[in-house]
């Protein structure tokens, strides 16, 4: 799903699901502000450490990362996409060098970056384990890799494998991007992670606080009334810690 443009966390009044507090956040911004929790539970500040975004698309989480601080290197499998991040990266932010990559092969440096973040990837990969292996070997010890991906569960597969490249009303992805074995349940995902020396320490729900509103949104986007950048905006996404993923998550490892 594309990211919204905004990097300030403008957050909306807090709401309770199943006894607990959410935030309502646009999609960057839960990015974002699930990266500033992670921070703050490892001890890790940004200043003059390297970052690395897989999956970085028009590179807007990158120039979050190069905000708070870090050298970023940004890698994304699509030329289209570089390109964009390059023609629309502003003048007065923070460099972020971009480059295109998949992830199965990065070809950077051993142990070369302190944070990793994998956005939008490990749902799409057919090959998660090389992934993994990349990922690891391109972390410093001790480094974080952040994640975001989708759940396998009924609710998913109406959304992702269904609902948005299927049925024509609200196909936005093109066949064949998602599939039901590459969504990875939250156990699954910890078990590939362990086996390349990347300790998962937490999972995130987050979703959008009202349904209704991303089938509004990804309705209007198949009929070309909006942009991909305005669909985040319009459904709406929470942070629930403790709560079931149903269909997205957001996950943090260490590298031992």
């Amino acid at each position: 799903m594309a990211a919204a443009v905004r990097i300030e966390l403008d957050v909306d009044s807090p709401d309770a699901v199943d006894g607990r507090q959410i935030r309502a956040v646009a999609f960057q911004d839960c990015r974002l502000a699930y990266l500033r929790d992670t921070l703050a539970a490892v001890g890790h500040t940004p200043s003059g450490r390297r970052a690395l975004v897989v999956g970085s698309g028009r590179g807007v989480l990158a120039r979050g990362l190069a905000r708070l601080g870090y050298d970023v290197t940004a890698l994304d499998p699509s030329a289209a996409a570089t390109r964009i991040a390059h023609a629309t990266h502003p003048h007065d932010h923070p460099a972020v060098a971009y480059r295109t990559a998949p992830a199965e092969e990065l070809g950077l440096a051993d142990a070369a970056f302190d944070l990793a973040y994998y956005a939008d990837t490990f749902e799409i990969t057919p090959d998660l384990d090389r992934v993994l292996a990349e990922a690891a070997r391109v972390l410093r010890p001790g480094g974080v890799l952040v994640y975001d991906t989708v759940n396998r569960t009924p609710l998913s597969r109406l959304v992702y494998l269904g609902a948005f490249q299927r049925l024509g009303l609200t196909r936005i992805m093109p066949a064949g991007r998602y599939t039901a074995a590459r969504l990875r349940t939250p156990a699954e995902l910890t078990a590939a992670l362990d086996r390349h020396g990347l300790r998962n320490e937490d999972i995130r729900d987050f979703r959008p606080r009202d349904p209704r509103g991303l089938l509004k949104a990804t309705v209007a986007r198949r009929r070309g009334r909006i942009t991909d950048e305005q669909i985040p905006a319009m459904a709406g996404f929470v942070l629930a810690p403790g709560a079931r993923p149903r269909v997205t998550y957001l996950g943090y490892a260490l590298k031992g």
